[in-house]
């Protein structure tokens, strides 16, 4: 049996949110706020998409925060 992975659709709210908290917290290195970014938006799925790109910059914002302390 083969398993059929589903290709990854670009999505704007995620590239910007890994882009703009990169910046922001440079010492945790892309791969956590990559990996935190995508759970945010896959918990935030059900959400409007119109308010998804601010939903889950703030979302992964918080969590990466409280890594941090």
């Amino acid at each position: 049996m083969t398993l059929a992975v589903p290709p990854i659709v670009p999505d704007p709210s995620v590239r910007s949110a890994i882009a703009r908290l990169r910046q922001e917290f440079p010492e945790l290195g892309p791969e956590p706020i990559v990996l935190v970014v995508r759970t945010c938006r896959e918990e935030l799925r059900g959400s409007p998409a119109d308010a998804l790109p601010e939903l889950v910059e703030r979302l992964a914002r918080q969590r990466l925060r409280v890594s941090l302390d």
